[in-house]
């Protein structure tokens, strides 16, 4: 990349790999589409330009496939968990309406997986959307001159698009309701798969402090149904006193649900549960799952679009356009 001054890096161009290897860019052309009316030490100056400048000409750039006929890579951490399923889909339907092949990778949420995807899918794809656990430097390394959008990216991006989660005033509107309703040890549970707290957890303290209670019963959870269970028998066992749960998501809570019954607790009486991500799933269990709610429609849309501008060379998306804001729904269990 080229670093701008004062700016985020530029992409590199055809003309860049030109004025570097001193030639046109008729020849630079020639030379990575292995043309045969040009010399082989000059090919080769070309593509060692190429090479130390980390230009990656796209298949569209190359005439190699129409706009219509796009390829899009769709990386996935964990298909099995709907949340994620639902943005796949919401994504594949916003591809779909513009006639483009999307191929899904799921890296089951494992940073050896997604390298893996990385190294693969530079090859076969124009662009790519997703989630990735990566730094951004090694995720620019794999991904040169191809137009990436990543997808609820916590603590924003520099270098590439991304479409934030912004689930701050719901997760406040959740401790205020749950507040209202006369709960005063309400504990967390938060997901354990990564080193940090989570964005999430940071809101559920800020949402707790500003009310006043304490913001210290939070446990670990593994992002499934049985480490909801879990996360609850442990956070009980040390917090006997607590009378409503926020969980980092929604199969977590219906996690908490099932669990809560096998304890001979009833929800929302003896134990209030409200979620995160407002999954369709949570209208069907019992009793229905309040959440703090995405419209995952929207995240799955929004990456696609600015897939688009970025490859027609339309303005883009700036970033207040591309966050979506979750609201508290409220439905049985609080």
């Amino acid at each position: 990349m080229v670093q701008t001054s004062g700016t985020e890096p530029r992409k590199i161009t055809i003309n860049d790999v030109a004025r570097s290897a001193g030639v046109s860019r008729q020849t630079v052309s020639r030379a990575l589409n292995d043309k045969g009316e040009i010399d082989s030490d000059t090919k080769q100056r070309v593509l060692d330009a190429a090479r130390a400048l980390g230009y990656r000409p796209s298949r569209f750039a190359r005439g190699l496939v129409r706009q219509d006929t796009m390829t899009i890579g769709l990386v996935i951490p964990d298909l099995l968990n709907p949340f994620f399923t639902e943005v796949a889909a919401a994504a594949l339907e916003a591809a779909r309406t513009r006639g483009w092949h999307v191929v899904v990778y799921d890296t089951a949420d494992r940073a050896e997986e997604e390298r893996g995807t990385l190294q693969v899918i530079s090859s076969q794809v124009d662009a790519v959307i997703g989630y990735f656990s990566c730094s951004e430097s090694e995720l620019e390394a794999f991904t040169r001159g191809m137009p990436v959008v990543l997808i609820g990216r916590e603590g924003g991006s520099t270098r590439f698009s991304s479409i934030r989660i912004d689930g701050e005033e719901g997760v406040h509107a959740a401790v205020a309701h749950l507040v209202a309703q006369g709960h005063t040890r309400i504990g967390m549970l938060d997901h354990h798969t990564r080193a940090e707290p989570s964005i999430r957890h940071e809101w559920f303290t800020a949402a707790a402090v500003a009310h006043g209670i304490d913001a210290g019963l939070v446990v670990g959870a593994d992002q499934t149904a049985d480490g909801g269970g879990t996360a609850l028998r442990t956070l009980l066992a040390a917090h006997p006193e607590v009378t409503a749960v926020f969980t980092f998501n929604d199969i977590i809570a219906i996690g908490v649900l099932r669990e809560a019954r096998r304890l001979g607790r009833s929800v929302p009486r003896d134990l209030a549960v409200i979620g995160f991500d407002g999954l369709q799933l949570g209208a069907l269990v019992e009793p229905p799952l309040s959440s703090v709610a995405l419209d995952t429609r929207q995240l799955g849309a929004l990456a696609v679009e600015q897939v688009a501008r970025l490859l027609s060379g339309l303005e883009t998306l700036d970033a207040e356009d591309l966050v979506v804001r979750a609201e508290l729904r409220l439905s049985g269990s609080a």
